[in-house]
């Protein structure tokens, strides 16, 4: 369908430039005493002719153009292409109204550039708008929302642009975004500089939010919710960066890079991640570190009130878990699965991965 509307296009602007040129070239080969060749539908008619002629050669090469701008449209994030455009818009306003400055002088000379210049500066300058659009997307951002926002929000955005605090980016994985603690560190202030959400990693949250399985389904809900959150909270200063490594498929590794090419911080509670982060010399802020140093210690010997809800991996095992999700093995548990209670805590074993708990029943 689009190569017929493109001959087409082709035996319009033919039929056009030929009622506009042939007449020249009738009156060059003395044609004006023939009213039969020398007419309006001759001219339109060799036009068409001609141009649909050279369309059997040029609709395959425009074709497959057309189809190339269409899919790297199509693929482009929204904001590039709003930029683009509105940057495409001005240069073509500037072309137009420095031409019509132009034409408004009345000399042979200026009349010869007008009838030229004008198709030069609105390709000239429609690019360069285009371009300047495109790439300062970012910074007309920010000045648009500095200028209607509160001294917090300038101060975020002005200690997001500067330089100085570029080492002092964390880049966030999925799991640490649903995992939610990150939004109650974040807002006592102790997390300093900025927080990266790579595009790759908004994709995957989106991804597992729209997921078929309700558990996965509200975890990705729950992670899009604690960006938000992150978001609209001063303590924290939120950078969403379309940077990808499209030759890097693990968005492990995609993490580990970007952490690399800002000179940063991954933060995650991914065990693997952790280990994948140290094999590259990447720094890792693990949540479940920071979580394990400030939480309580739990001594042996020191009693607990649990409730056990699973069996364990060994026998006669059970599992139960406190409130913030530490895990507890009760050793001779399984016979009290449902049940609350008492407990002595024998050990404690604490990893990058989390921390576990081992007991056994309180005797009565």
């Amino acid at each position: 369908m689009l190569k017929k509307v493109i001959r087409f296009i082709f035996f319009i602007v033919g039929g056009a430039v030929g009622v506009i040129f042939l007449p020249y070239l009738f009156d060059l080969f003395i044609f004006t005493s023939r009213p039969i060749i020398n007419n309006a539908y001759i001219a339109a008619t060799i036009g068409a002719a001609v141009f649909l002629f050279l369309s059997l050669f040029l609709t395959d090469p425009i074709f497959n153009f057309i189809k190339w701008c269409e899919e790297r449209l199509l693929n482009a994030p929204i904001l590039d292409l709003i930029f683009g455009t509105i940057g495409l818009v001005v240069g073509l306003s500037v072309a137009f109204l420095f031409s019509y400055g132009l034409s408004s002088i009345d000399l042979p000379l200026i009349t010869l550039i007008t009838s030229v210049l004008p198709i030069i500066l609105s390709v000239l300058l429609g690019y360069l708008g285009f371009q300047v659009g495109f790439q300062k997307r970012e910074e007309f951002m920010s000045a648009l929302f500095s200028a209607k926002s509160s001294d917090a929000k300038k101060k975020k955005e002005i200690q997001a642009s500067e330089p100085s605090n570029f080492t002092l980016r964390k880049i966030l994985d999925t799991s640490v975004i649903i995992d939610g603690r990150i939004a109650d560190i974040a807002q006592t202030g102790f997390l300093e500089g900025v927080l990266v959400v790579p595009q790759f990693v908004l994709t995957e949250l989106q991804h597992i939010a729209d997921s078929s399985d309700s558990l996965k389904r509200t975890k990705g809900r729950r992670g899009l919710d604690i960006l938000k959150k992150l978001q609209s909270d001063e303590h924290s200063i939120v950078e969403i960066t379309n940077t990808d490594f499209e030759d890097v498929g693990e968005v492990d590794l995609k993490l580990v890079h970007l952490a690399k090419q800002m000179n940063g911080s991954v933060v995650t509670n991914d065990f693997n991640l952790n280990k994948v982060a140290d094999l590259h010399g990447v720094d890792v802020l693990n949540i479940n570190d920071l979580s394990n140093a400030v939480k309580p210690v739990v001594i042996p010997g020191e009693e607990m009130h649990v409730v056990v809800i699973k069996e364990g991996k060994e026998h006669d095992q059970g599992v139960a878990y406190l409130d913030d999700g530490t895990m507890i093995v009760v050793e001779e548990g399984r016979k009290y699965i449902g049940s609350p209670i008492d407990v002595v805590v024998t050990s404690v074993l604490q990893t990058s991965a989390g921390r576990m708990i081992f007991a056994k029943p309180k005797l009565a």
